[in-house]
């Protein structure tokens, strides 16, 4: 019989507190309702979104 191996859970998320506004946590919690994923996978999903796609104009 094989053996039933257990690793090291590799732990690459952390735990942030932020402020939002209200009614935008309103819209993610519907928005996780209609979806059916966490709210916190989708702001997740949307920061990832905002860094791949941010463009940094310099001030001048």
């Amino acid at each position: 019989m094989d053996k039933f191996i257990v690793t090291p859970k590799e732990d690459k998320t952390v735990t942030m507190t932020i402020r939002i506004d209200r009614t935008l946590q309103e819209e993610y919690n519907d928005l996780a309702a209609k979806t059916n994923r966490s709210r916190n996978e989708l702001i997740s999903m949307a920061l990832r979104y905002a860094l791949d796609h941010m463009e940094l104009k310099d001030e001048k």
